[in-house]
């Protein structure tokens, strides 16, 4: 049985360990974030991947064919709700505020489960606006995609560098007008597995995508 307590003291050990990078923008890069429990449960959740042609370089493109840890998800599936405790809980919000120097009070949590085939790309775009963090967990099956990470930018959308691709890493960011991430197109073998995590503010509309639609961070 995934534990959330277990989840949460894991996020927080794994911050304690991060690597930070100030450029292009500030971001941090993350080893072993999830315990591997939740990283099998996980990829035990029969899903399979969506057949919905070009993204035109946007995920909102398919809305209907992605896959939230919303109250629905949280209920079917243990995994979803244990990742979502853990990401809920006060301790785990306060270590990121803490690291990021970000407020997060009053906002939601938002996380997707994305299954990238051959064919997707996302063009460079910076989060900014209602997302006031992002967190993307790689939940690569092999070391045979290690060249499916992100791609981070200069401001002039120049490719800075790609981010590493493997099994429970992940990449972190404040969003801000600097933080400009994408994945340039390149051949995908088999699934490209990934969590896509963010604390939204409370005008986010789409309140099906909370993992508790009625539950801010600041009423717990």
């Amino acid at each position: 049985m995934v534990d959330a307590a277990a989840v949460a003291a894991s996020l927080i050990s794994c911050f304690d360990l991060s690597r930070f990078r100030a450029e292009p923008f500030r971001y941090w890069l993350l080893e072993d974030i999830l315990p591997a429990d939740v990283c099998v449960g996980i990829d035990a959740i029969p899903v399979a991947p969506p057949e919905i042609g070009d993204t035109r370089g946007k995920r909102e493109t398919h809305n209907s064919s992605r896959l939230f840890f919303g109250a629905e998800n949280r209920a079917r599936y243990s995994v979803c709700d244990a990742l979502g405790a853990g990401f809920q809980s006060l301790g785990v919000v306060e270590r990121i505020e803490l690291l990021g120097d970000v407020k997060l009070r009053e906002s939601f949590l938002r996380i997707e489960y994305c299954l990238d085939t051959d064919g997707f790309w996302l063009a460079p775009h910076t989060d900014i606006g209602v997302k006031k963090f992002t967190c993307l967990i790689s939940l690569a099956d092999d070391d045979s995609q290690s060249s499916l990470g992100t791609d981070i930018y200069n401001v002039d959308n120049r490719l800075y560098k790609r981010a590493p691709f493997h099994r429970n890493g992940a990449l972190m960011f404040v969003p801000s007008h600097e933080s400009l991430h994408g994945f340039a197109p390149r051949p995908i073998r088999g699934r490209r597995k990934s969590i896509i995590l963010n604390y939204v503010g409370p005008e986010w509309r789409s309140k099906d995508q909370l993992a508790f639609p009625d539950a801010p961070i600041s009423l717990l």
